[in-house]
């Protein structure tokens, strides 16, 4: 199979600033399909490498999951991604246009890369309906757009954010009173705010109950498609239940790719969980095998 072709050199960094709304998600070109084309990236920390020439490519409209054992890769990827940690070797495209690695942590957002973190970060003093509207008005590109119709405008945009992630009936309850999923959810929605085009997720359900759980595999299916999104995840039956294509790393490289039934099966992988196993983490292995 034919990979991804790479960006032509002359293209290099986009002034994101000088677009308004709806022009910086246009500016993405995806070209064939492809969203996001991560090559030979490699970061070193103190002369460990946490990524070791990553490849990675990702379509447009994707549901993705990288899983791994600890110290994989994972979060690191995520940092380079979103601007927070530099390749000492590399290239990283958001389409075929937009160099990520010239950008910076606020212009990357502003391209249209969301991320999420594992623990949820809302205002618990606010009500849900003001976290949205404060989220969109964090949104520098889109406020200056917003402020001679913000009763309309943007009320639909939160009104559909609401429904889109099932909090409509609690838009008037603090975020400090919501259970735990709900805040999940309500951070998701926070991000959909801002319109991205590819949104990452750490750990969406790290602490959920078993209903919160199937309702977040709902909205991230629903999500995909009109949105790419990538999931990291420890949690195998969830990962099963969303994960159309899976990446497995393992020390800053990939290692296995492909359905999930098929990664299971891979010789390479089961090697890697069941030498986790051996180390003092046997549910690893029990995960990737129930």
């Amino acid at each position: 199979m034919a990979l991804p072709s790479r960006p032509p050199a002359h293209y290099r960094k986009v002034d994101l600033m000088q677009y308004g709304f709806g022009q910086v998600q246009g500016s993405v070109d995806t070209g064939p399909g492809t969203i996001l084309y991560i090559e030979d990236l490699t970061v070193s920390f103190d002369g460990f490498k946490a990524l070791d020439g990553l490849t990675l490519y990702v379509d447009d409209g994707e549901l993705r999951c990288l899983i791994g054992p600890n110290g994989a890769g994972k979060t690191t990827l995520m940092d380079v991604i979103t601007g927070k940690t530099r390749p000492q070797r590399g290239t990283a495209y958001f389409g075929h246009n937009i160099d990520l690695l010239s950008l910076s942590e606020p212009e990357i957002a502003t391209a249209g890369i969301g991320r999420k973190f594992q623990r949820p970060t809302v205002f618990e003093h606010q009500t849900v309906f003001e976290n949205l509207w404060l989220a969109l008005r964090a949104n520098k590109a889109v406020w200056p757009t917003l402020v001679a119709r913000l009763d309309n405008a943007a009320r639909e945009r939160i009104d559909e954010v609401l429904a889109t992630i099932g909090l409509s009936s609690v838009r008037e309850r603090r975020a400090g009173a919501l259970a735990h999923g709900q805040k999940q959810w309500l951070e998701i929605g926070m991000l959909l705010m801002q319109a991205p085009r590819l949104l990452l997720l750490d750990e969406p359900v790290a602490g959920m109950t078993h209903q919160e759980i199937e309702h977040t595999v709902a909205l991230l299916r629903s999500l995909a498609g009109r949105h790419t999104i990538i999931v990291v995840d420890h949690d195998m039956e969830f990962v099963r239940s969303i994960g159309r294509r899976v990446t497995v790393l393992h020390e800053g490289r990939v290692l296995a790719e492909g359905k999930m039934q098929d990664v299971q099966q891979n010789p390479k992988v089961i090697e890697v969980y069941l030498g986790d196993a051996a180390g003092g983490d046997p549910g690893r292995a029990h995960a990737l095998h129930p």
